[in-house]
Formats: C-alpha cells, sequence, structure tokens
C-alpha cells in the first residue's frame, strides 16, 4: 500500500446517494469522471475483473460462445427495427465526418440478429447461444446512485437462436439456470420475478433483483404461493361483473369546494341526502380521473385519460412500462384551456372517451368491471354523480394497469396477500420472439426445405452494476466486506510497530510465502501512518481475512480477523501460512 494507486477518504462524498457508492469512493475503488461515468482505480478495477471473469466462466460452463462487437453502430438496422426512433433521448447520437448517423449501442439485438443471418442458413446452424461483454451507453436522464444508474456501464448480453417456439423456451431455461448459477456464485442474493419487455419487445420476461432498500424497482411477492413480479408487471385480479339490474340511478348532487379525493368523501358522508344505505362511503367509492399527455418519440404528443378508484395513486412507471416507447408527462394548464370539457378537479368519464366531448382516450383500472357504481366528477365545478355505473352509464376505451400496488393486495395467482419490497436488477431475460429476425430478416431453411423466421431470446446482466450490488448486499457499518472470489485480496496484512521494529520484515515474509503458496495478498506497509488508520482502512478496504503482525509478534503469533464476523484468531506464526491458507481455501 506505500506505493499503491490509493487514497482513501475520511468523509463521504457530498454527491453519494447510497451505501455502496459512498463506501466505494471512500475506499479508492471509483472516482467519478462525469455524470454518470467513473473511473475504476486498480483495486476497484481488480474487483470488477473478478466480476466479469465470473460471469465469462459461467456462460462458457454453460455452452455460450463469446463475441465482440463495436460500441459504434450505425443508423440502418436500429432503423430497420424502429428502435432508432423509439429510444428517443435515451441514446447518444452522432454524425461522423460524411454526415452519417451513428450511435453508442444501448443494447445489440440487432447487430447480433444480422452477425448470424451473414452467417448461418439452414436449422443444422440451430440452435445457437452467443454473447459478448462490452460497454453500453444511455443518455440516462437522472444518472444516480454511483454505479448503480450510470450512462456508461459494462453489461454481458446474450442471445439465443431456434428454429421454433419450443426450442426458445429450452434456450431460456438454460440461460435461467446460467444466471442462478452466476448470481449464486457472485454471492448475490436475489429475486426471480415477472417483468415487462418494454422496447426490448417479445414475450416472456423476467427480472433477476437483488432485494435491497436502497433500489430502485419495486417488486411484490406473495406471502403465499412463489408468485413474485416487478410492480410494473403486477396483473390485477379484477372482481366479478355486477349484475346492472336494480341498481340504483345515477344522479348529479352540488358537491362545492369538494376539489380532493378526502373533501369530497368527507362531504358525502356529512349530509343526510348523500349517505350511503349501508355504510361509510371511502376513497375506494369514488373514481378519479387523471388526464396525461403521452410524449411519443417522433415528438408528436396526445392525451390519455385514466380512471382508478380514489383511494390509489397513479403509479407512472406502470403506465409507461404499458404504453411505451412514448414518455408520460404532465398535462399542463395551457392543455387544459385547449379542452374546456375538461373540469380541473371534476373530470369525470362524460367529458372522455373517443365519442366525447373531449376525444381524449379513456382506459380505467381492472377494478373498475361493469356493474360497478361510482362517485365520481360530473364535468361541471363543484358538482359529482354519485351512482355513476360502468357499462350502463358509461363505457371507457379499454383497461389499463396504472394504480399503484398496495401491501396486502390480493395475489392474482392465489388471492392471498402480496407484500412489496425493494430491489437493484442485476440480470433480464427475455424471449423476443421473432420482432428483430423478422424485421431484419434472419431466416433459415428447416427440415422440408422451406424458409422459417428464426426466433430468438436476450439475455442481460449488469457486469459493473453487480460489483455495487455486491457491496450493497455485503457491507456492515465500517465498510465494505467483498465475497472472497470477488475481493481484491484474500489477505489485507497490516503491519504494526516502528521501521527499526521486526514486524516489516516478518510481515514481508509472511507475504511472500502468501503468495507464493497461491494467495493474492494486499500488505499495509505504509511508513508514518498510525495503527488506526490502518485498521479503519482495512475495515474500509473490506478484504475477507485481515492478519495484524504487530505486539503478538514478540510472543511469536500474529492475529488473523474474519472481516465479516469480526472473529479474532491468535495464530502462531509457523503455522500461520497453512492456516491462512485453510482459511482462504475453505
Amino acid at each position: 500500500m506505500s506505493s499503491l494507486f490509493l487514497r482513501t477518504l475520511r468523509e463521504d462524498p457530498s454527491d453519494a446517494e447510497v451505501p455502496s457508492h459512498r463506501l466505494l469512493v471512500r475506499g479508492g475503488y471509483i472516482r467519478r469522471a462525469a455524470p454518470g461515468g467513473y473511473t475504476w482505480l486498480p483495486l476497484g478495477w481488480i474487483v470488477y475483473r473478478n466480476v466479469e471473469r465470473i460471469v465469462r466462466e459461467e456462460m462458457d460452463k454453460a455452452g455460450f460462445q463469446e463475441v465482440h462487437f463495436p460500441a459504434l453502430l450505425p443508423r440502418e438496422p436500429y432503423e430497420i427495427s424502429g428502435r432508432w426512433t423509439d429510444y428517443g433521448d435515451g441514446v447518444f447520437r452522432l454524425k461522423d465526418r460524411k454526415g452519417n448517423d451513428f450511435l453508442l449501442a444501448p443494447t445489440h439485438e440487432e447487430m447480433f440478429t444480422l452477425l448470424v443471418k451473414d452467417l448461418y442458413s439452414s436449422y443444422k446452424d440451430l440452435p445457437l447461444h452467443i454473447y459478448q461483454i462490452q460497454t453500453k451507453y444511455r443518455d440516462e436522464a437522472r444518472p444516480r446512485a454511483g454505479l448503480l444508474r450510470t450512462r456508461e456501464f459494462v453489461m454481458k448480453d446474450s442471445y439465443s437462436f431456434d428454429i421454433d417456439d419450443e426450442g426458445l423456451v429450452k434456450s431460456y431455461e438454460q440461460h435461467r439456470q446460467a444466471y442462478i448459477d452466476t448470481f449464486n456464485r457472485l454471492g448475490l442474493p436475489f429475486v426471480m420475478v415477472s417483468a415487462v419487455s418494454g422496447a426490448m419487445g417479445g414475450s416472456a420476461s423476467e427480472e433477476f433483483l437483488a432485494p435491497i432498500d436502497v433500489g430502485e424497482d419495486t417488486f411484490v411477492r406473495c406471502t403465499n404461493c412463489d408468485y413474485a413480479a416487478n410492480t410494473e408487471a403486477v396483473q390485477v385480479r379484477p372482481p366479478d361483473a355486477i349484475p346492472l339490474d336494480g341498481l340504483p340511478a345515477a344522479r348529479v348532487e352540488d358537491t362545492p369546494d369538494t376539489p380532493t379525493i378526502e373533501t369530497l368523501v368527507d362531504v358525502v358522508n356529512e349530509r343526510a341526502d348523500l349517505r350511503h344505505p349501508d355504510r361509510d362511503w371511502t376513497a375506494a367509492d369514488t373514481l378519479k380521473n387523471l388526464v396525461v399527455k403521452l410524449k411519443h418519440p417522433d415528438g408528436t404528443f396526445s392525451a390519455l385519460a385514466i380512471g382508478l378508484p380514489g383511494d390509489r395513486e397513479v403509479d407512472l412507471k406502470r403506465v409507461e412500462a404499458q404504453v411505451g416507447p412514448a414518455e408520460v408527462v404532465a398535462f399542463e394548464p395551457a392543455d387544459f384551456a385547449k379542452n374546456p370539457a375538461l373540469v380541473k378537479g371534476y373530470i369525470g368519464p362524460g367529458a372522455l372517451g373517443e365519442h366525447n366531448a373531449s376525444g381524449i382516450r379513456y382506459l380505467v383500472d381492472p377494478r373498475v368491471v361493469e356493474g360497478s357504481a361510482w362517485i365520481t366528477g360530473a364535468d361541471q365545478p363543484g358538482r359529482h354523480v354519485i351512482n355513476l355505473t360502468m357499462g350502463r352509464d358509461f363505457t371507457p376505451d379499454g383497461v389499463i394497469e396504472a394504480a399503484e400496488i398496495h401491501g396486502g393486495d390480493p395475489c392474482p395467482r392465489c388471492g392471498n396477500a402480496l407484500e412489496i419490497a425493494k430491489g437493484i436488477e442485476i440480470g433480464h431475460i427475455f424471449q423476443l420472439g421473432r420482432r428483430y429476425a423478422t424485421a431484419l430478416g434472419l431466416t433459415v431453411l428447416d427440415q422440408n426445405g422451406k424458409t422459417k423466421v428464426v426466433t430468438m431470446g436476450s439475455y442481460g446482466i449488469g457486469v459493473s452494476r453487480a460489483v455495487a450490488a455486491v457491496a450493497e448486499t455485503t457491507l456492515d457499518e465500517k465498510g465494505l466486506c467483498w465475497p472472497r472470489e470477488i475481493s481484491p485480496a484474500d489477505v489485507h496484512i497490516v503491519v504494526t510497530g516502528k521501521p527499526s521494529e521486526p514486524t516489516g520484515p516478518a510481515a514481508e515474509e509472511l507475504a511472500l510465502a502468501l503468495e507464493t503458496a497461491g494467495l493474492r495478498v494486499l500488505i499495509d506497509d505504509r511508513v508514518g501512518t498510525s495503527p488506526g488508520i490502518k485498521f479503519n482502512d482495512a475495515e474500509l478496504l473490506g478484504v475477507p481475512t485481515i492478519v495484524v503482525v504487530g505486539k503478538g509478534l514478540a510472543n511469536g503469533a500474529i492475529e488473523v480477523k474474519d472481516r465479516r464476523t469480526g472473529e479474532r484468531t491468535d495464530v502462531p506464526v509457523a503455522d500461520a501460512v497453512e492456516h491462512l491458507v485453510q482459511v482462504c481455501r475453505s
């Protein structure tokens, strides 16, 4: 460490939002180079390469073959697939000196497809599984949390090519198992959840999430069965439809000064003429209607109205997952001015729908079933409709999964309660199907000599993100706690005592013997650095085994400490190498 390119920090960086970011910077593993871009320092680069090595070894073990594409890609393949436009502002675009368009690759489906098209033409060539580990670029609007959300990152992306859907399912399961093996080896706890495909397209899709409170992904899991899903992919169980016969007629009532759900519920419960015959009205009996704008990749806008029970808020991530590649933006006062049929605070179904006054498309929550009656806006200031019934008094244009999911909501599979948790996405697998093969003309001849479109799968692991995820799931209040196979070293030797004392030579001799035995050693041989700082740095850096060569040497012993458990053991110097080899390889 006396010559290592390393400076540990006592204070947290001002821009650090999550523990892994704070400790990776303080420990001298990474340094911020630009918003969403980080420089790897020597210890960090060792950790990153260890993660990459594990990912590569597991991909190779599964029988997948490695290739490598450029990151600077031409426009044409992405134009053909539609993603040049669909990605919108999410990618970095540039022109060469001749005016030709390029992009910095956010992902490589198109290029993999064209490569296979260039070389393969028969069903006999399939199935094929190829992968790469390569830098990707996405123009994140709000890069944050250190390595967890960046503009430049390393991803392992692999692709399967099969003659039919049965083959795709088999390839998907192979990748699924390879991911399970990879994350187990990385020491990463994970949950597999159903997910949406987004801009990738395709049908079946699953995310691997590391369950961490600082994660940006929210997921649910059932307290009874094995159902788990990203909240964006949860399909609400709609209640049964209600027969329309005999339901009370809808009526418009004056409800002044009730622009919010809370004030509306208070008024209808306080007034004798509006009370529910059997119970108090609740926010769940109200139908609130929110209007948003969709910004499409070509720069155009359209309006969308969402109706949902008043006890729920709209989850914009759930909305964007269904309207993508469009982006959801606010409906501004100027937009209301252009749509006089919309009365802010009192919007009801009567003004919505493609055949109604505003002509705005109107989608409702799955809980809004035929026969369900609601209190909702009457499209007039200070007025609401009581008992407005779906299927009798209004008909929406469709259904949308837009409402936030609550803990305790029924499981879509078994009906028992769901619980909500946070996680970091560390992997994502997709059954792409034939979208890219069809667009780019990837076909082969089948057993009967007929042309058949190839079906594809896509599978990604965030390699650089995994470094942060491992840090986040293993750190403690003192610093980082790396799993041994990922750690920058097996043993961190801390030398204490004066330069004239024998601790220095003894530590050097031990380090050499350990390296000869095949262990990786980091030795803190700094002169003029206090033992306290050295001990703090050893805790901060997180090497799994810490060895102190200090006062105990006079009695022929060294101290061995387990970084994770804090357990300390005095070991005779004569037995030190054998003991440490056993500890590090157990």
